[in-house]
C-alpha cells in the first residue's frame, strides 16, 4: 500500500524567473514538462536522482494571477553533505541569493532562503547516501491537531514515523513509507503547542504520492475513510486526490 512522494507542487508568478532560480542556485534540471491551455507543469530535480526522490512541481497559470502564501504550508528542505552547510549558504549569497536566516542564526544545524516568490528552502546537512546535493528531504506543512495527523498518515497511508523534535512551543513529527530508502522525502508535520489556526493560502499547491496501481491504491484509501476530493474517474483516472484533516491536498499519481 504505502507509495513514495514523487513530488510537491507550488505555485509562481513569473515561470522563466522560477526556473532561473531553481536551475541557478540549485543546479535542477526539467525533468519533465506538460501544457496546457490555463497552465503549464513542469517539474525539477537533481541532474542525478534516487529512484524514490521526489521532484518539484513548478505551475504557471497562465491568468497573471497573484497568489497568497498562507501558513499552513512551511517550506521544502534539500540537502548538503554534512560539514557543508557555511559552504553551501555562501555560495548562494555569492550567487545573488538574498540573506535570509544563515546558519549562524539558527544554531548551526540548517539554513533558509527564499525562491522568487517567497516560498522558504530550508538547507539541512544529510550524509552522503541520503541522496545528492540539493535534492529534496522533506516538505514542512502546519497541523492544528498533531494526534490526528499522526494517525492520518499511519492509518491512511501506512507511513511511519521516522523522526521528532519537541521543543517548548512546537513539535515536528517525520513521516515516511516504511521500508524508504534514505533519498525519498519525508513530510514533517509540524504542531505549535498554542492551539493556532492556519490559512492554506494558494500559493502552496499539495503533496504528491506514487502508487503502483491508481485505482488499487484509491479504493484502499477509501476503504480507510479517506476524503473523497476527487476520484480517479474525474481526472480520467491519470490520478486522483485526497486532503488531509487540514485540507492539504494530496496527489495520487501511478508510477509509470
Amino acid at each position: 500500500m504505502a507509495g513514495i512522494f514523487d513530488h510537491v507542487m507550488i505555485r509562481v508568478e513569473d515561470l522563466e524567473a522560477s526556473l532561473e532560480w531553481y536551475q541557478t542556485h540549485l543546479d535542477y534540471e526539467e525533468k519533465g514538462r506538460w501544457e496546457a491551455d490555463t497552465f503549464t507543469n513542469v517539474y525539477l530535480g537533481p541532474t542525478e536522482m534516487h529512484d524514490e526522490g521526489a521532484m518539484l512541481e513548478i505551475t504557471y497559470n497562465h491568468d497573471d494571477r497573484s497568489y497568497e502564501m498562507g501558513d499552513g504550508w512551511g517550506h521544502i528542505a534539500v540537502r548538503v553533505p554534512n560539514g557543508k552547510l557555511e559552504a553551501a549558504y555562501q555560495q548562494l549569497l555569492d550567487d545573488g541569493v538574498e540573506d535570509y536566516r544563515d546558519p549562524e542564526s539558527c544554531g548551526g544545524r540548517y539554513a533558509f532562503v527564499k525562491d522568487p516568490d517567497g516560498h522558504e528552502v530550508e538547507i539541512v546537512q544529510r550524509d552522503p547516501d541520503e541522496g545528492t546535493m540539493w535534492s529534496i528531504d522533506h516538505t514542512m506543512i502546519r497541523v492544528e491537531d498533531a494526534d490526528e495527523a499522526l494517525g492520518f498518515w499511519t492509518r491512511k497511508f501506512e507511513y511511519e514515523h521516522t523522526g521528532r523534535w519537541e521543543s517548548d512551543s512546537f513539535a515536528n513529527y517525520f513521516m515516511k513509507p516504511e521500508g524508504a530508502s534514505d533519498a525519498a522525502m519525508a513530510v514533517e508535520l509540524t504542531y505549535n503547542y498554542d492551539g493556532r489556526a492556519y490559512d492554506l493560502g494558494d500559493a502552496w499547491g499539495h503533496l504528491c504520492v506514487r502508487a503502483d496501481d491508481l485505482e488499487d491504491y484509491w479504493a484502499t484509501l477509501m476503504e480507510r475513510d479517506a476524503t473523497d476530493y476527487r476520484d480517479p474517474e474525474s481526472c480520467e483516472y491519470q490520478y486522483a486526490f485526497t486532503t488531509d484533516q487540514d485540507g492539504h491536498e494530496i496527489e495520487i499519481l501511478e508510477a509509470t
